[in-house]
């Protein structure tokens, strides 16, 4: 019989003041600038991560979460060496892999949803871009 992890509430207030946190970040902004810049909004429902990625197509992008983290890669293929490969790894307060995540890719814009109540696999994967 395989044993249940205990999944622990998430602690809004702790949320909060590491969404106050991020956005206050130095490096967050060198990040913006250098790989590609990413916002962080919140809605009763979900948290949204929306990355700007417009010089990719969908087919390039990687969305990963693993424990606490969500990790975003963008690859061109490139015949050449000089491959350009971005990434962006956000660090949550809590575990994503236990919250229901789904993901888009518009107009440049990918969008990860993360739910604040619907539970997710529990476990680290890629999420499906459609």
């Amino acid at each position: 019989m395989k044993s249940k992890k205990n999944i622990q509430p998430i602690d809004f207030d702790l949320v909060e003041k590491w969404l106050e946190n991020y956005c206050l970040d130095p490096l967050t902004t060198q990040d913006d600038l250098t790989q590609f810049r990413i916002d962080l909004y919140e809605t009763d429902k979900e948290w949204i991560v929306e990355a700007l990625l417009n010089e990719y197509k969908s087919s390039d992008i990687k969305v990963f979460i693993e424990d606490k983290k969500l990790v975003i890669t963008a690859l061109k293929p490139s015949t050449s060496s000089n491959k350009q490969k971005r990434v962006r790894t956000i660090q949550f307060p809590f575990e994503v892999i236990n919250q229901k995540v789904t993901a888009h890719y518009i107009n440049g814009i990918l969008e990860v949803l993360i739910s604040k109540s619907e539970k997710g696999l529990g476990k680290n994967c890629y999420i499906t871009l459609p």
